[in-house]
């Protein structure tokens, strides 16, 4: 089984991951932090932060190595976004290529409201975050659940969203630990 856990940066998803691998028998994957030891290895970037800004050519090339390597485990929760803002615009975290190799069962969509994102994104000294308004938040948050439509009409995989309330991580842990 494969499922696909996402949400913008700043909606807690690490935190709730974090909850969500003490309780499950799932290895946890971040499909960032595996582009980025491959963009490492090829002297492209030195953070994560950095991926989103390198040319769209190059991040889909570092998504279909990415997914290569990830269609071949099993039991694996992946950690990824829907959608990636970037300088172009919004790029497909899972695109036709990647929905292919990864064969996913569920994807569960971590959610949280605009201002709780950005009070989260303001405390948090150890990312490099763009300067986006509660605006820009609510629609990269309205665009990732089309983009999850479509990738649910493309693999026919359900979808769950999952509200991630201020100070209760638990919460959504649970929710995601009910729906695995």
């Amino acid at each position: 089984m494969r499922a696909v856990i996402s949400g913008i940066p700043g909606v807690g998803k690490s935190t709730i991951l974090t909850m969500v691998s003490k309780k499950s028998q799932y290895e946890i994957i971040n499909f960032g932090s595996l582009m980025l030891d491959m963009a490492k290895e090829l002297d492209l970037v030195k953070t994560r932060d950095d991926i989103r800004k390198l040319e769209v050519g190059t991040q889909r090339n570092l998504q279909k190595a990415a997914s290569n390597k990830l269609g071949k485990m099993d039991n694996i929760i992946i950690d990824t976004h829907m959608s990636i803002k970037s300088p172009a615009g919004y790029l497909p975290g899972l695109p036709a290529w990647v929905l292919t190799e990864l064969m996913v069962s569920s994807y569960f969509l971590i959610e949280s409201t605009p201002e709780e994102i950005m009070r989260r994104r303001q405390n948090d000294p150890t990312r490099s975050r763009d300067g986006d308004t509660v605006k820009d938040i609510d629609e990269h948050q309205q665009v990732n659940r089309y983009y999850a439509v479509a990738y649910s009409v493309y693999s026919g995989a359900t979808i769950k969203y999952i509200y991630n309330p201020d100070n209760h991580p638990e919460v959504a842990a649970e929710n995601i630990l009910m729906g695995l």
